[in-house]
């Protein structure tokens, strides 16, 4: 069975998480459209706190099955190889921890503790298709967080954690270590590793088209052959805007 190429086997363009920094999951969902990936947005999580900066940075994985009264008691964190405890303190700087709660939101995944710690850490945010605990404090983090909804429950009352570093699925979206992980207030996408050099190369042109098309509506331009630019006039507008703006 085919399984993507390792992360360490697919080096990353120095500039592509800058380049991704400065592109909207909206542009991204479109290019991986284009690519036949019709399933790369996660479902169902929102930052906890608005009008955050964008967050990228390659997925490190932590996954959890149901809970049991047997493996997940509340003794259970005292254990010093806790699979949670473990990723909050070997969590990559600059990596975004995806945890797999199979969209139950009915407990927290963590809470402000140890987001903190994992900010502190330096990591690049949090994503999450189960809740979140002390909702509040882990919004008013810097690092984004992007959950289903706040949950005051421990996770050992329906998470048992089980491993890390490992493909998960995360809102519905296949997610393996090293993947991509672009958030904003639109939601949160996963970028393939083997194609976030090409999608960050082609978010920028997009964007700046998109802006251009913006201006134009806004000036009352009709839609019709200017977006999609099937109109030869407008791709000669656009060229002399891009142009006006350099100089």
């Amino acid at each position: 069975m085919a399984n993507p190429p390792a992360a360490d086997a697919v080096p990353l363009d120095p500039r592509t998480l800058d380049r991704l920094s400065r592109a909207s999951t909206a542009t991204v969902a479109t290019l991986l459209y284009k690519r036949g990936f019709h399933n790369a947005y996660v479902q169902g999580v929102a930052p906890l706190a608005k009008g955050q900066p964008t967050m990228v940075g390659p997925a490190f994985t932590l996954r959890y099955i149901p809970a049991r009264p047997d493996t997940d008691p509340i003794e259970a964190f005292r254990e010093p190889d806790h699979p949670q405890r473990v990723a909050i303190e070997t969590c990559p700087e600059g990596a975004v921890l995806v945890m797999d709660c199979r969209q139950d939101a009915s407990a927290a995944s963590a809470g402000s503790i140890l987001l903190t710690r994992l900010e502190m850490r330096g990591a690049a945010g949090v994503v999450t298709d189960g809740g979140v605990r002390d909702a509040d404090g882990a919004a008013a983090l810097d690092m984004p967080v992007f959950a289903a909804k706040p949950s005051a429950p421990t996770n050992l009352t329906k998470h048992h954690a089980i491993d890390m570093g490992l493909p998960v699925g995360c809102g519905g979206v296949a997610v393996y270590p090293g993947d991509v992980v672009l958030g904003d207030g639109d939601g949160v996408m996963i970028i393939p590793r083997h194609l976030a050099d090409e999608i960050a190369e082609e978010a920028g042109p997009m964007e700046e088209f998109e802006a251009f098309v913006l201006e134009e509506v806004r000036r009352n331009t009709p839609v019709i052959g200017l977006y999609p630019a099937t109109d030869p006039a407008v791709l000669e507008r656009f060229e002399n805007w891009r142009q006006a703006r350099q100089d």
